[in-house]
């Protein structure tokens, strides 16, 4: 990766003046394609460039006329929040002759439109990138038949192409998530949770089919995200005499007291053979093999489908963004590259090598070398893959490794959604690993006053979808209670800590390091795994539960601006949790299409308020008439919300009236997202094989004894690794008084979301992604 100069560099230096860009959604839809064609428009325009709009694919660039049409900052309001593709998306024959790419250019050319934002599969990349490279071929052709001029061709000599993958498959290699993916995986949830209440009733096994011909990710992700008991997918098909092992499975977690069944088909799933496994082949086998009683559902075009999710809109409005920069960027030189997401970081990638790289994996799927093909669709499948092995197979308890240590397992804190994913998560693979696991009731609370009981593997089966905190959560902190919660692991013989929780979990995990000194008790391995709505935590870019405290203030803001479309011009401010820290605000906003969004972070003064007012009644002069405000609980002391809302009201007197709305505790709520289960599966998984680790590490003379600072961390996600951090060392980058980190990156995404709500501002894009090349060696695992 080219090395980064340290100055900043600020994109007013780019300009877009004089340029004509095209987008265009090609191929099957998916949720997002409009976030990410409203941040083209938008941006596009903001930096001074023209803008058009594609119709129907490459069908409408081949047909011309009316389907290539000037966009309009207006024109792509009130699309954020909706499914699909506004401006139309088709599979086009045509294009794919050399005649068809003719026509496309000469009515490219009509209108001096030489750069091309394409939002599609791998399909309708590789076409653009065919169609770029026959560009200076297809402008001789139309200046020899009369078509154009030589001056038409001069101006339109070079053609630049930058590539947004929309796929709900997610099988674009080099991306770690597509546009839509993660929707689909909402509406696949949606369905397993509703499955499995009546599944639950009647003793059934369900066998679902989900989306996903040659890619298996759907389908693995939601067997993570539900639990599911087997799951069959293209890249990894099940060894020979799969069959009676599937059996053996459903009817031994029925033998431990599970009343249901569920197994996930891809509907590309084959056996090592290339014989394809259908979800009746499946529901035959189960009841001819066990007499279960036996349902399929096929999930079909549902997944497509609905509202995009907040990390679906955020994702394509970065990409958007980064899309149109990428553009003003290009030159003859460059390859045409796709913007994509690396862990938490934009990155550009050359566009035939991502493609190349999907079709090795086809390549090495046909020569039945699977795990070539696992390894080709990269880190974070494979991750997926691990993680679902790890949990979904209980050894025979002859297999397990006696590893004879005691972990204990609490929660702390606030409950957010996905805390109870990630102890089952922790449980499982503990057990896995030959460990005993203990649970802790109530927190630091639970701990000292005795709530500790073994829990076993059947004690978490269905956790991953319930909300809140099972084990019971407190604020407490340990501090005052050293003595008894010593005596506790004395008495329990607890070897390992591993606290999940918000940011009393952190300082309850430094304050037990910190009295290491004094008590031998606490000289295990102890490690923290942040889990809190506010994702507040220092050491790491996100925690559990964020996600769907996002989703919830996203839906919600939906149906508040819908409320308002029967009325005119009505501004609502909405008030959002998060403590001091304003990332639920700032992204929620980004992700609801936000006017303004007051952060304690980034102050602001009257003139600032004055300002918002101004440029809500300059909006509602257009065809534009709501705006949506969003603060953060503790953005101002005397900046209250009522405050805000009364001189809204005041000052937008005869132009609009307003509404406020506290959101609450409906932010702690609600089932967790596919991403918070998931994430919180992952990150425990890992959290409990560096406790095996450590265990191992510290075991000396009979007993455990960990003391270095190496051996108190928190495990969190940084850019694009997860990272264990002594907690020590993270207490210099964390503001005690405020409970949150002091460098904060979703901070840059904020003149993001003030360029797509039209103010003017300085755009920091030193951090904009630097063209790599997609790596087939592996990272480097960061302990």
């Amino acid at each position: 990766m080219a090395k980064r100069q340290d100055t900043k560099k600020f994109f007013e230096n780019l300009s877009g003046a004089g340029k004509s860009i095209g987008v265009l959604t090609s191929g099957g839809d998916a949720q997002g394609m409009n976030a990410a064609v409203r941040a083209v428009v938008r941006m596009g325009i903001y930096v001074g460039a023209k803008v058009y709009f594609v119709h129907e694919g490459y069908q409408g660039m081949v047909d011309g006329g009316d389907n290539i049409e000037e966009a309009s900052w207006e024109s792509v309001s009130s699309m954020l929040q909706v499914g699909g593709t506004v401006i139309g998306s088709a599979r086009c024959k045509e294009f794919r002759s050399h005649e068809g790419r003719l026509k496309a250019a000469h009515h490219l050319v009509q209108r001096d439109i030489t750069n091309l934002c394409v939002i599609g599969g791998d399909g309708s990349l590789t076409g653009a990138n065919l169609f770029r490279e026959e560009w200076s071929g297809l402008l001789e052709e139309l200046v020899q038949q009369g078509l154009i001029d030589e001056k038409a061709a001069q101006n339109n000599s070079e053609l630049h192409i930058v590539g947004m993958v929309g796929s709900i498959d997610n099988d674009f290699c080099g991306t770690d998530m597509t546009i839509g993916t993660d929707s689909a995986l909402h509406r696949i949830i949606e369905v397993v949770d509703a499955i499995m209440t009546t599944a639950q009733s009647h003793q059934r096994t369900f066998v679902l089919e989900v989306m996903g011909r040659h890619c298996g990710y759907l389908a693995l992700v939601s067997a993570l995200a539900c639990g599911a008991d087997w799951v069959l997918i293209p890249e990894m098909p099940p060894e020979d005499g799969w069959e009676e092992q599937m059996c053996q499975k459903l009817s031994e977690s029925r033998s431990r007291g599970s009343r249901l069944n569920i197994i996930i088909v891809a509907e590309g799933a084959i056996d090592r053979q290339g014989k394809a496994i259908t979800v009746n082949n499946v529901k035959d086998l189960v009841v001819s093999c066990l007499g279960f009683d036996t349902r399929v559902t096929i999930l079909g075009h549902v997944q497509r489908g609905g509202t995009p999710s907040a990390f679906d809109r955020i994702l394509a409005s970065r990409m958007g963004v980064e899309a149109v920069l990428a553009l003003l960027e290009a030159s003859a030189s460059t390859p045409a590259c796709v913007v994509s997401l690396c862990g938490n970081q934009a990155v550009r990638l050359p566009l035939m090598e991502c493609v190349q790289m999907t079709q090795d994996v086809q390549k090495a799927m046909d020569e039945k070398n699977f795990e070539e093909a696992v390894r080709l669709r990269g880190r974070s499948f494979e991750n997926n893959l691990n993680t679902y092995k790890l949990l979904s197979y209980r050894k025979a308890d002859s297999e397990l490794p006696n590893s004879s240590f005691n972990v204990a397992v609490l929660n702390v804190g606030a409950p957010a959604a996905g805390m109870n994913a990630a102890v089952r998560s922790a449980v499982r693979v503990g057990i896995t690993e030959g460990h005993k696991m203990f649970a802790v009731n109530d927190g630091f609370e639970g701990f000292y006053k005795g709530q500790i009981k073994e829990i076993k593997w059947g004690d978490v089966g269905g956790w991953t979808g319930q909300g809140g905190s099972i084990l019971g959560t407190k604020r407490t902190l340990p501090a005052k209670h050293l003595d008894k919660i010593a005596e506790q692991i004395r008495i329990h013989n607890i070897n390992a800590l591993l606290v999940i929780g918000g940011f009393e979990a952190f300082l309850g995990v430094m304050e037990l390091s910190a009295a290491r000194e004094k008590y031998n008790e606490f000289c295990v391995p102890m490690v923290m795994v942040p889990a809190t709505v506010s994702n507040n935590i220092p050491g790491s870019d996100l925690s559990i539960g964020a996600d769907t405290a996002l989703n919830a203030i996203t839906d919600t803001c939906d149906r508040i601006k819908q409320s308002a479309s029967g009325t005119k011009r009505r501004v609502f401010i909405i008030e959002t949790m998060g403590g001091y820290c304003g990332y639920l605000a700032s992204v929620g906003g980004l992700a609801a299409g936000a006017d303004a969004v007051y952060i304690y972070e980034e102050p602001f003064d009257i003139r600032d308020l004055q300002s918002n007012v101004e440029h809500l009644t300059e909006k509602m002069k257009t065809g534009i008439q709501r705006g949506l405000v969003l603060r953060n609980e503790n953005s101002n002391e005397n900046f209250t919300t009522d405050f805000i809302y009364q001189l809204y009201s005041e000052e937008g007197k005869g132009v609009f009236d307003c509404r406020k709305n506290v959101l609450g505790h409906m932010q702690q709520g609600g089932a967790p997202s596919p991403f918070d289960r998931n994430f919180g599966t992952k990150i425990a998984a890992k959290a409990i094989q560096w406790i095996s680790r450590k265990l191992k590490e510290s075991y000396k003379e009979g007993k455990v004894f960990a003391n270095t600072e190496d051996t108190a961390c928190l495990l969190g996600m940084r850019r694009r690794a997860m990272v264990f951090q002594p907690v020590v060392q993270l207490k210099d980058q964390t503001d005690f008084v405020h409970r949150i980190p002091k460098e904060q990156w979703w901070l840059k995404l904020r003149p993001l979301m003030k360029i797509l709500a039209k103010y003017k501002t300085s755009y920091d894009v030193s951090d904009s992604g630097q063209l790599e090349h997609v790596t087939r060696v592996r990272p480097k695992k960061v302990d």
